[in-house]
């Protein structure tokens, strides 16, 4: 296939180019950018004509898309997805959550391995592999349990899982509480050169609470959760990391003290890198109307304090990469009161329109600097530049390109979701930035129709 873009944006955080230009793919990879592109000679193919005869015809395998006002960026790249496969897939699979992330400018996502049965093998490894290839038309990778069965108490086979395809490990929906199993994981990580992505929650200071402590957590007649519960391993496996050296990856980071932390260990050589969710610079536990499950998520939505610590973060590069923790459910799950329902909401499609909206509009990034956070960084972070080629665009380089419009209004329609899940917070909610076109080593993978 050969595709044309024409005259958009071409935002390339790792080169530095912001600029009016053309890109060319071919053969599944960007060939050329410049200006005033064509297509080279139309491409022939040899097809029967009739018994015993045949021809050269020449190929429709040529899209021209016309990108004027609109970004060009490297495909997005999300480190925190939930996939619920196996074991969930009433609640989404990795044929959906793929879909998802297509429409939502994704041509990579990392799957967290919070599974029935829980990621923790090779050969659970690989089912995910193989499953993606079969049903994603975007990269699934899958990240590897920490524990045995995520309960804890003994080591996964982490060297097995990165042999499989694993780039990185996690206990993602619990910490691990026991510092020595910890510090034993860290210790492997650095051997195999892999991040430890660190889900930072003291189980003993949860408590049952459902909402942020705050002010809101009366108003609203629930159960706080500290911001102590967050700090407190955030400190333990920066600790860790420095100690053995390991890199650490703090998931869904949600308070002032967290930032303070991650920039002070950056200072003194720490090897970490961190990530902040859309919905956690969005909103704050002000924002909370009523007892509604749709805004229940973990961490919690925080105060004013600590989502301007994590904006300023996320500007100074405290923060490195912005991650969904696309985090589906039934809707049965999702009902009631915040005290009984699931935490979580989804994000992939959403996670555009609210860095645009929330961060671009406002000054706050620059486009160049929001297609850093969404793609470039969180490649680096995970090694998928070397590897893979994710998150550039290039000449030579796989043509992973999402195409935005960063002006277009829309209204957010859960009933719109290509995601099983549509659990969200933001139903309804008018925001600006639109992906047009998600292209995955140079197949279009999602075209918003009538583009």
């Amino acid at each position: 296939m050969q595709i044309l873009i024409k005259h958009g944006r071409v935002l390339d955080p790792e080169s530095g180019t912001d600029r009016v230009a053309d890109v060319l793919i071919e053969g599944g990879k960007v060939v050329k950018i410049g200006e005033d592109l064509t297509f080279p000679a139309p491409i022939r193919r040899q097809v029967s004509m009739a018994v015993g005869d045949t021809g050269d015809v020449v190929s429709d395998a040529s899209i021209e898309i016309d990108a004027g006002g609109m970004w060009v960026m490297p495909g997005l790249v999300d480190l925190h997805t939930h996939l619920r496969d196996p074991g969930f897939t009433y609640k989404e699979d990795i044929g959906t959550g793929s879909e998802a992330g297509a429409r939502g400018g994704y041509t990579t996502i990392c799957a967290m391995p919070n599974t029935r049965p829980v990621i923790d093998t090779p050969d659970k490894v690989n089912y995910v592999r193989f499953k993606a290839a079969a049903l994603s038309s975007i990269h699934v990778m899958q990240i590897g349990a920490i524990t045995k069965g995520q309960k804890g108490e003994e080591l996964a086979d982490i060297s097995g899982m990165v042999d499989a395809g694993s780039p990185a490990i996690s206990e993602d929906g619990k910490s691990v509480m026991n510092a020595r199993i910890a510090l034993e994981a860290f210790r492997t990580a650095a051997a195999l050169k892999i991040p430890v992505c660190a889900h930072c929650e003291d189980r003993n200071l949860v408590n049952g609470g459902v909402v942020n402590d705050d002010e809101n957590a009366a108003r609203l007649n629930l159960p706080g959760i500290t911001n102590s519960t967050e700090d407190v391993i955030t400190a333990r496996d920066l600790v860790l990391a420095a100690e053995t050296g390991a890199h650490l990856h703090l998931c869904h980071v949600s308070t002032k003290g967290a930032v303070e932390m991650i920039r002070f260990a950056k200072s003194k050589g720490v090897h970490v890198t961190a990530e902040v969710c859309p919905h956690h610079f969005s909103m704050t536990s002000d924002d909370i109307p009523r007892d509604n499950p749709q805004y229940k998520m973990n961490p919690p939505l925080r105060t004013v304090a600590d989502r301007d610590a994590l904006i300023e973060g996320l500007k100074d590069g405290t923060i490195d990469c912005i991650a969904t923790d696309h985090a589906p459910h039934a809707a049965n799950e999702k009902f009631g009161s915040m005290k009984t329902c699931a935490f979580g909401i989804v994000g992939l499609e959403t996670a555009v329109a609210l860095a645009v909206t929330k961060l671009v509009e406002p000054g706050i990034l620059s486009p160049l600097e929001m297609a850093r956070a969404m793609s470039t960084a969180p490649a680096k972070a995970f090694d998928l530049m070397n590897q893979y080629g994710d998150g550039k665009i290039a000449e030579g380089n796989p043509a992973d390109i999402v195409i935005i419009d960063p002006a277009q209004e829309w209204i957010i329609d859960k009933r719109k979701f290509a995601s099983k899940g549509t659990n969200t917070p933001f139903d309804g909610w008018k925001v600006r930035g639109r992906v047009k076109c998600t292209i995955c080593e140079g197949e279009v993978v999602y075209r918003e129709e009538g583009f």
